[in-house]
């Protein structure tokens, strides 16, 4: 009983950098993946497909990847002192989320009847205001359902970050195979299933509230 509960501390530890980089990474990555959609959604061609081009890189690419290329890059190509692990972390999922969010915005976007914004014109609305006042909380009922995919998959793909040594739950978890224990790595899938379950709760209930959209 004594190592269970010695294993638990444990991987509740690691389950906290876990909820640390998935809550920062949403804090970052929401506003920064409207600022994306913006941009590939521009009239301004040069930029539309510069950040479309950035996007497919970023999606196409594998994110164990693009960790590897944050942490080591600047110090193997331009001499640089490496980021912190966490740090260099936090900022490629920031940039990887932020890719997949501004498709979803697009997404939700293109998805509002266009007469919506006419109509808006008529009334001599500007575009931000016909964003913010017409079309924001429409989008919002929209995107729940493919977001809260991503919010579910994000909290699995914090895992990945142990190839730079970041000690979440996963780490936490293989440590203990050096002592001869294998159960504790497979007991990390109950923290897992008990997060994504409290957050299919919560975006139920979200998207039960926005259902007056319907």
């Amino acid at each position: 009983m004594a190592s269970f509960w010695t294993v638990t501390l444990a991987l509740a530890e690691g389950l906290g950098a876990t909820a640390k980089l998935f809550v920062l990474t949403l804090v970052f990555a929401l506003p920064l993946g409207l600022v994306i959609c913006f941009g590939s959604t521009s009239a301004f061609a040069p930029l539309r497909w510069l950040v479309k081009t950035v996007v497919w890189i970023i999606r196409g690419s594998p994110l164990m990847l693009q960790i590897l290329i944050v942490y080591y890059g600047p110090g193997l190509l331009l001499g640089l002192p490496l980021l912190p692990r966490f740090t260099a972390a936090l900022a490629t999922f920031v940039i990887n989320y932020a890719c997949y969010f501004s498709e979803i915005y697009r997404g939700g976007i293109q998805s509002i009847p266009r007469g919506q914004y006419e109509a808006g014109q008529v009334l001599g609305m500007t575009r931000s205001q016909i964003f913010f006042r017409v079309t924001l909380l429409q989008l919002i009922k929209r995107i729940v359902p493919p977001m809260g995919n991503e919010f579910i998959t994000l909290v699995k793909d914090t895992a990945l970050v142990r190839v730079i040594s970041v000690y979440e739950i996963i780490w936490m978890g293989e440590s203990f195979i050096k002592k001869g224990m294998m159960w504790p790595l497979f007991y990390t899938a109950v923290f897992y299933l008990a997060v994504n379950g409290l957050l299919t709760l919560l975006l139920g209930w979200f998207e039960r509230k926005l259902s007056y959209f319907k």
